[in-house]
C-alpha cells in the first residue's frame, strides 16, 4: 500500500522496489570502486569546488540503464542528467556519488544512493558505501538494515553531549553562513563531525554513531535514501526554513536538512533556532 492508503502500482510494492534499489545502488558501487583510482575532474558544477568526474557520469548511466531495464515505465532523477519522465506513479531519484571531493582524494566516505518513490513519498532506499561495501536499505514500514541486519538509533544523549554531524555546500555565501551557525553551535555540544556524504551521515545515525545531524542545502538526491533508513530505524528528519531561503535568490525556503534521534529532537531544533540555522 501507498502512504495514502490507496494500492500502489502493480510490482511496486515498498519491499520490491527496496530490492531493486539495493541491486542497482551495489551494481553502480561495483563500478566506482573498480575505478576509483586515479579519478580526475571532469567539469564543475555549482561552483569551481563542486565537482563531477568521469565515474560519477558512469555510475548514473548504469543506474538508470539497470531500473529502466527493470522498470520501464519509471521516472527517474539524477544529480548529473536531471529527470526523465516516465508514465508510471513511481521516481527513482539517484545520486551516482555521494561525496565526490572525498572520492576525488582518495578519502573512504563516499556512497551510491538510490530511493524510490510512490506519488511523491519515499518508500523505499538504498545507500551503498563504496569502499566499504555495507549496503544501508530501507522499506517504508518495514524497519532498516545494514549489511540485512536491523539496525536503529541511539538513546539520549546526556545534557550538552551530542555529536552532530554537518556538511558544506559549496556556494561561498551558503559557507560563510553555516560556518558561522556551526561556530555558535558547537559550544552547546559534545562536538561536530564532517565526513562529507549526507547520504552515509544519516544513515550512520541510523546506525547509533551520532546523535544528530544539520547542513544547509542538500538537495533531494542527497538525502532521499538516507532519510527512509534513519526513519525506519526509529529517528526523526525534517526540512526547516532557514535564513538563506529568505535572502538567496533560487534557494528554497526549506532548505536546512535536519535529523536526529526522537529524544534529542526537541532540544536539538531549540539550539538550532538559536544558532541561526532555521528560522
Amino acid at each position: 500500500m501507498t502512504p495514502s492508503g490507496a494500492p500502489g502500482p502493480a510490482g511496486a510494492e515498498p519491499e520490491q522496489l527496496r530490492d531493486l534499489a539495493v541491486e542497482v545502488a551495489t551494481a553502480a558501487a561495483a563500478l566506482v570502486r573498480e575505478h576509483a583510482d586515479g579519478v580526475e575532474v571532469a567539469d564543475t558544477k555549482s561552483s569551481a569546488v563542486d565537482v563531477v568526474t568521469e565515474v560519477d557520469r558512469r555510475s548514473e548511466a548504469l543506474l538508470r540503464e539497470l531500473i529502466l531495464a527493470a522498470r520501464p515505465d519509471d521516472t527517474i532523477l539524477g544529480e548529473e542528467e536531471g529527470e526523465a519522465a516516465g508514465t508510471s506513479r513511481v521516481r527513482w531519484i539517484v545520486d551516482p556519488v555521494d561525496g565526490t571531493v572525498n572520492l576525488l582524494y582518495g578519502i573512504p566516505e563516499y556512497a551510491v544512493s538510490v530511493a524510490a518513490e510512490v506519488d511523491g513519498a519515499v518508500v523505499a532506499g538504498a545507500v551503498v558505501a563504496v569502499v566499504q561495501g555495507h549496503v544501508y536499505a530501507a522499506a517504508r514500514g518495514h524497519g532498516a538494515t545494514k549489511d540485512g541486519v536491523p539496525i536503529g538509533v541511539r538513546g539520549a544523549a546526556p545534557a550538552g553531549a551530542r555529536l552532530v554531524l554537518t556538511g558544506f555546500g559549496y556556494l561561498p555565501e551558503v559557507r560563510a553562513h553555516q560556518g558561522a551557525c556551526v561556530a555558535r553551535l558547537l559550544p552547546r555540544v559534545r562536538d561536530i563531525r564532517r565526513a562529507g556524504s549526507c547520504a552515509l551521515d544519516l544513515c550512520h545515525l541510523a546506525e547509533g554513531l551520532a546523535d544528530a545531524y544539520v547542513e544547509e542545502g542538500p538537495r533531494i538526491w542527497d538525502w532521499a535514501a538516507g532519510q527512509l533508513v534513519l526513519t525506519e530505524a526509529g529517528g526523526r528528519f525534517a526540512l526547516m526554513p532557514g535564513e538563506l531561503g529568505r535572502r538567496l535568490a533560487g534557494w528554497s525556503e526549506d532548505s536546512v536538512v535536519v535529523a536526529s534521534t526522537p529524544s534529542e529532537w526537541d532540544g536539538f531544533v531549540a539550539d538550532l533556532r538559536d544558532t541561526g540555522f532555521v528560522g
